[in-house]
């Protein structure tokens, strides 16, 4: 064991906090970090800090003791206020180890002053000031989010490998699930497709969304050629964009909108024979929750943004993204006929994914 591994050790590491708290895909692609922290540390009680809006879908991880609701904020830190209350949430959890993944100076300036003794955290352009251990990152190189979350636990000594993204579905929330099917009599194979997204407290890129025409169209291919049925789900203020895909849908769907919790929609999705989405903190959630996923992304580069499990598929035709992510560029000339995926194109290439996970 090194010098660095044995300072951080199980037997001294009791407390850690692990600081992510916006948004749902960022959150979901923080729990491979989350699955090293277990694995280092077994028995030490390991919190996450985390926002409102994205406290639901790792609140019940079986993985975590407890959570931290750092409010509605992207970054709770932001503000004046925000800050001091930010500073006396993580102090009084009297933490051993903090764990940020957050590129903020001001956040590492808040656990300068937590009195956390060992504070480890993303470095990216000396934004890490603060913390005792860095993880030094380029933010001009275009890595998966993922990946750079888990250079904290790299930069802690710890094994990081088979690390994916996972979020355990509950049993009740499965039998909740199933229920509602049985009551929309759905005994038989189905597709989910979300055809949501874009919006979170941290930011607004409706031209992340696929467009529902073609979200339709492909939905009809599908159930012809896969013989099965297709469920939508949308959230609460996503009625006008599920009922433009069912109004050009040849087959009555199952929809659910805004009548799901996160970990319905993680068991919604395992249980499907395909999860369609676009590159959206709920498609994340599908691929975490195990389910057979594919991401449409169009602004987005999958190189940063896939989802991060073994068996998803990421559809995107290149294009020039901007090299710091979608941060960097809030792509308002986006245009889906000249630059995105074709349906066509799509339909191919789900197919052949599909075959090649029946098969294996």
């Amino acid at each position: 064991m090194s010098s660095l591994s044995t300072r951080y050790s199980a037997l001294s590491t009791k407390r850690i906090v692990l600081i992510l708290p916006c948004c749902i895909g960022d959150v979901i692609l923080a729990t491979p970090t989350l699955m090293a922290l277990r694995r280092a540390y077994p028995q030490a009680h390991i919190t996450w800090a985390v926002g409102t809006w994205s406290k639901g879908v790792i609140e019940h991880h079986p993985l975590l003791d407890a959570v931290i609701d750092t409010g509605s904020q992207a970054l709770p830190v932001k503000s004046v206020g925000g800050f001091f209350q930010f500073v006396r949430q993580i102090r009084s959890g009297h933490f051993d180890l903090a764990v940020s993944l957050v590129r903020s100076p001001l956040m590492s300036a808040a656990l300068l002053l937590s009195g956390i003794p060992n504070r480890a955290g993303l470095d990216s352009s000396r934004r890490g000031f603060g913390y005792t251990i860095r993880a030094p990152i380029d933010p001009n190189q275009p890595r998966h989010e993922a990946d750079i979350y888990l250079d904290v636990p790299r930069a802690l000594g710890l094994d990081v490998s088979g690390c994916v993204a996972n979020v355990p579905v509950t049993p009740e929330n499965r039998t909740s699930v199933k229920n509602e099917l049985l009551k929309s009599n759905v005994t038989e194979s189905f597709i989910v497709i979300n055809p949501s997204g874009g919006r979170n407290p941290g930011m607004t890129m409706d031209s992340k969304r696929w467009p529902p025409a073609n979200f339709a169209e492909l939905a009809n291919r599908l159930a012809k050629s896969l013989n099965t049925k297709i469920v939508l789900i949308g959230g609460p203020s996503d009625g006008d964009i599920v009922n433009a895909v069912v109004e050009k849908l040849e087959q009555p769907p199952i929809t659910f909108v805004g009548s799901l919790s996160f970990g319905q929609i993680a068991a919604l999705a395992s249980l499907s024979f395909l999860y369609i989405g676009n590159d959206t903190g709920m498609t994340h959630l599908a691929a975490a929750a195990g389910a057979r996923t594919v991401m449409i992304l169009g602004p987005s580069d999958p190189i940063r943004y896939a989802p991060f499990t073994p068996n998803s598929l990421a559809l995107w035709k290149p294009t020039q993204v901007n090299q710091k992510g979608v941060a960097g560029n809030p792509a308002l000339d986006w245009n889906w006929t000249r630059d995105g995926i074709s349906v066509s194109e799509a339909e191919a290439k789900i197919k052949a994914f599909v075959e090649d996970e029946t098969s294996a």
